[in-house]
Order: C-alpha cells, then sequence, then structure tokens
C-alpha cells in the first residue's frame, strides 16, 4: 500500500483549510473547453466544484484508488459525474486533448526528481490543445517555516511530524496514526526550466489565489502557462 492509501480516509480534513484556490480554478475552468484535466485529483476536492458549478466534462487522474473511491463517492453526493482514472501523472496520455490541465494542491511537489517533473510537464504539453493552458500552485520554500517547525509535532489539521532534509529539498510530513508522506520543494527557477523544455510559456505567476502580483514576499507560487499558437 502507498502512503497515498494511508493518507486518504484524513486527507478531507488535512485539506479542509484551503478554500480560496476552488474559486481560482473553477474561473479557470469556466474559460475553457472541455474536458477539465484534473492531475492528482484526490477525492474530487476541486473535479467535483468544476462539474458543479461549470456542467464540463472533468477527467480526474489519481494513482491512489482509495483516494479515488472517496472522489466517486463525494461526486455521488453532490449528483455530479466525473471521469476518474486510477493513473500516475507522469503518465498521462489523453485520447482527446483539452484546453485546461491543472494540478492543485501542491501536488507536483510529491515528484522527486528533475526527471519526473520534466516528463509530467511535457505529457501535459502534448495533452493541450494550441492555446491551451496548464494551471498549478506549490508552496515557495520558507527557511523560517523550517526553522520553526523541523523536527517537531504540530497538531493542525492533524497530528504530525514534520522533518526536513536539506541536501535533498525534501520534507517529510509522517502522521501520528498513518503514513509518512514526501514533497520536494521547487524554485522558481526549476518551474520555469520546466516550462522551456515542455514549450510551454508562462501567462501569469500570482502570489495568491486572488491574483495579486508574487513578489519577494509571496509564499506560494500560483501559475498558469499557455501552449503556443
Amino acid at each position: 500500500m502507498n502512503a497515498y492509501e494511508g493518507f486518504a480516509p484524513v486527507y478531507d480534513v488535512w485539506a479542509a483549510d484551503m478554500t480560496e484556490d476552488v474559486d481560482f480554478y473553477v474561473g479557470l475552468a469556466r474559460e475553457a473547453e472541455g474536458p477539465i484535466v484534473e492531475l492528482a485529483a484526490g477525492t474530487g476536492r476541486i473535479s467535483i466544484p468544476i462539474a458543479e458549478r461549470t456542467r464540463k466534462a472533468v477527467i480526474g487522474i489519481d494513482l491512489s484508488p482509495a483516494m479515488l473511491a472517496l472522489a466517486r463517492e463525494h461526486a455521488d453526493e453532490a449528483g455530479v459525474e466525473l471521469d476518474l482514472r486510477g493513473a500516475d501523472m507522469r503518465d498521462l496520455d489523453l485520447v482527446e486533448t483539452t484546453d485546461l490541465v491543472i494540478c492543485p494542491y501542491r501536488a507536483l511537489l510529491h515528484l522527486p526528481t528533475w526527471a519526473d517533473r520534466r516528463r509530467v510537464f511535457e505529457r501535459v504539453a502534448r495533452a493541450l490543445r494550441p492555446g491551451g493552458r496548464f494551471a498549478w500552485n506549490a508552496f515557495v520554500f520558507d527557511h523560517r517555516y523550517a526553522s520553526e517547525y523541523d523536527g517537531k509535532w504540530q497538531d493542525s489539521p492533524k497530528r504530525h511530524f514534520t522533518e526536513y532534509t536539506p541536501g535533498d529539498n525534501r520534507v517529510d510530513i509522517t502522521l501520528e496514526d498513518g503514513p509518512r508522506l514526501s514533497l520536494w520543494w521547487v524554485a522558481r527557477s526549476e518551474w520555469e526550466g520546466l516550462l522551456d523544455v515542455s514549450g510551454l510559456e508562462t501567462e501569469a505567476l500570482y502570489g495568491w489565489f486572488d491574483r495579486r502580483p508574487f513578489d519577494d514576499a509571496s509564499r506560494e507560487f500560483v501559475w498558469v502557462a499557455r501552449k503556443p499558437v
């Protein structure tokens, strides 16, 4: 069982404080022709509101069967249909092209290597129609936060232990009664390099979901890239 299977039962609690991204991604979906594709769709936290508010087809991709099972339950409760597919985002291979691929909630940071990230970006670029968009968000590494919480337990949103490994650009998050998840932080220059090698271009880089400009005080990358026409 991978870590995401064990994390699935607490995912909705873990992500409950992240709400401002929903309107941002729904807004992008309103401007796109379907199907909308969400990578690492999890329990449907973003895919379901997109389907509800836009009535467009949504393809949700996730490698965790447990996450997808919860997404199906939540979609049934909401009265919407999602095309949920069990797959690794690194193996994205769509028959149909799309105007919009999204990867919310810092999910790209679960990819450990440059090769993994490059593979995803190149496959997204291939899946997009000319003029199509790829949008994602990821935290900006903050050494002050790392220093404060490294090697410590935190009680919110679920009790967990945090460990930073600077040499690997990695943070490990271990739930008290569950699995350990790892994230690898990515610098702005690396995101720009991924866009360059995949043939995508930056349309906008924001510092939060209210579309404030990204600056030195920003602690979140909110990126919208576009495939050239």
